[in-house]
C-alpha cells in the first residue's frame, strides 16, 4: 500500500481548519503522514491543532507565506504520494483510496487529478469545478486542474524542485506547467476527490486583478508569451474592478478593449493577432463606423 505525505499550509483559518483536518484523518483504506505548517495563527487554529496532535504533526511560527509553508512540507515528505490541501479546503471520503489505486496500476503516472466542487462556508456544493480531460496544450489556456484534487509522486519534487515561493496566487498552476515542460505524465480520474472553498474573503476572489497580473507575469516567464485568453481574463477583472457595469455594453466593451490592449503591450510587448481577433469580435459594429479602427485591428 502506498503512503501519502499530506501537507497543509495554514494561517488564521480556524473557522475551517477542523473540517480540513477531519477530511484527511477520516480517509479510509489509506496510509498517510499528516504535517501542518502554520504561519503563527492568532485565532483558534492552535487550539484545534493541539486537539489532534496525536494524529498529526504541526509547527506554528512565522513563515514566508503559503508556498514557503508547502515547500517545508515537500522537503519533509517521505511518502510515495504527496497531497497538498489548503486549510479551508476538504477531501471527500475515499479520495486517497481512489488515487492510490491509479498510482499502483500505472507506475508511469506522475500526477493524478480528479473532479472537484466549489463549496461554500457551510460545505454546500456551489458548482462543479471546471475540469477537462488531459491535454497539455490546452493547459496553457485554461487551468483546469483543481489544486486540492491533484496528487503527485515524491519523484516529481526530485525532478522539478519545490514551488516558486515568490508567487502568491498561482504557485500551483506554475508547478503544473513546469511539470509538463519536464515531461511528467498526468492522469485524469473521474472520481470526485475534493472541495475547494469559495467565500468573499478567499485570497483569489478578493484580489482578482492582482491574481491575473501575477498569472500573466508567470506565463510570460514560463511560456515566453501570455495566451490571449489570459489577457482577456485580466481585462475582464480590471473592468469589473473599475465598477463598469456589463449592462452598459458600449462602455464595458470600450474599457475591456483598452485593458486588453494595455495587457498585450505590457506582457507581450506588442499587439498580437490573437488579441486583434478578440478586439474585432468585441468591436464589430464600430469597425464599420470607423474605418481606421478596422485597419488597426486587422494589422
Amino acid at each position: 500500500m502506498v503512503m501519502f505525505s499530506v501537507i497543509t499550509p495554514s494561517f488564521n483559518q480556524g473557522q475551517y481548519i477542523e473540517r480540513t483536518i477531519l477530511s484527511v484523518l477520516n480517509q479510509e483504506n489509506a496510509t498517510f503522514k499528516y504535517d501542518i505548517f502554520d504561519g503563527g495563527s492568532k485565532d483558534e487554529t492552535l487550539e484545534i491543532l493541539r486537539r489532534y496532535s496525536d494524529r498529526l504533526n504541526f509547527v506554528s511560527e512565522p513563515d514566508g507565506g503559503q508556498a514557503a509553508a508547502v515547500n517545508r512540507g515537500l522537503a519533509a515528505a517521505d511518502g510515495d504520494i504527496i497531497a497538498w490541501l489548503n486549510s479551508d479546503d476538504i477531501y471527500y471520503p475515499g479520495a486517497f483510496q481512489a488515487v492510490a489505486e491509479i498510482f499502483e496500476r500505472h507506475p508511469e503516472v506522475d500526477f493524478v487529478y480528479g473532479e472537484a466542487s466549489h463549496i461554500d462556508p457551510a460545505d454546500a456544493v456551489m458548482e462543479r469545478y471546471y475540469t477537462e480531460a488531459w491535454d497539455p496544450d490546452r493547459l496553457r489556456d485554461v487551468c483546469y486542474l483543481c489544486q486540492p484534487a491533484v496528487f503527485f509522486r515524491r519523484r516529481v519534487v526530485d525532478r522539478i524542485g519545490p514551488l516558486n515561493s515568490a508567487l502568491r496566487f498561482c504557485m500551483d498552476y506554475e508547478y503544473w506547467l513546469r511539470a509538463v515542460q519536464a515531461g511528467c505524465v498526468f492522469h485524469h480520474s473521474p472520481a470526485h476527490l475534493a472541495g475547494s472553498r469559495m467565500y468573499p474573503e478567499n485570497k483569489t476572489l478578493a484580489n482578482r486583478v492582482a491574481v491575473h497580473g501575477e498569472l500573466n507575469t508567470m506565463l510570460r516567464q514560463r511560456l515566453g508569451k501570455v495566451p490571449a485568453r489570459w489577457l482577456s481574463n485580466y481585462a475582464h477583472a480590471a473592468a469589473d474592478a473599475r465598477g463598469i457595469e456589463r449592462q452598459d455594453h458600449a462602455r464595458f466593451v470600450k474599457y475591456l478593449s483598452l485593458y486588453l490592449i494595455y495587457a498585450d503591450l505590457r506582457w507581450n510587448r506588442g499587439l498580437s493577432q490573437d488579441v486583434r481577433g478578440l478586439l474585432r469580435e468585441w468591436n464589430g459594429p464600430l469597425m464599420t463606423k470607423y474605418p481606421l479602427l478596422s485597419k488597426l485591428l486587422r494589422g
